[in-house]
């Protein structure tokens, strides 16, 4: 059946027995969903961004810089919202290169819909940052560290609602 979308779950499957792994991949799986309803309308919430497409932002020359050293905590790291779409790109090589790419940071970090949407009051605007966590593929990682982590920050920051986008 041909699809016009990367068949990600397929392909960590086949990639995990491909490497020897005696079981397939275990994706997370929650009796109870892990997600709260939000406690007033969306034109009302602050939002931010919760990345794993490991997002960097450029010197203001064009070079390649790493994330800021004071931002990162174990494996997340933060970015002010206020920079500009181009500066964004991701370091990422992780991905399915022949199916996609990463020249378009909107389709993987989407801060300028994020502005948009503020500027047109569908949300009630964004936090001062958006969050990064670096893809450790171990989920007992992601819960006792990263994504405590990430909901510190969002709590710091006065974030009533979160976009996931991972890559």
């Amino acid at each position: 059946m041909p699809s016009d979308y990367v068949r990600y779950i397929d392909k960590t499957r086949d990639y995990y027995l491909a490497e020897g792994y005696k079981e397939p991949y275990r994706w997370a799986h929650f009796e109870e969903i892990p997600f709260t309803r939000l406690s007033k309308p969306l034109r009302r919430c602050r939002l931010t961004i919760v990345t794993t497409s490991d997002i960097a932002v450029r010197s203001e020359s064009g070079g390649r810089e790493s994330v800021d050293k004071d931002t990162l905590v174990g494996r997340i790291y933060s970015i002010p919202f206020d920079v500009a779409a181009e500066r964004l790109y991701s370091r990422n090589e992780h991905y399915d290169q022949h199916a996609t790419s990463l020249d378009d940071v909107n389709a993987y970090c989407p801060v300028d819909r994020v502005r948009e949407l503020a500027a047109t009051g569908r949300i009630g605007g964004f936090a001062p940052r958006f969050h990064a966590a670096y893809t450790s593929y171990s989920q007992r990682i992601t819960m006792e560290r990263d994504a405590p982590e990430v909901l510190r920050r969002c709590r710091e920051d006065e974030v009533d609602a979160v976009l996931l986008t991972p890559v």
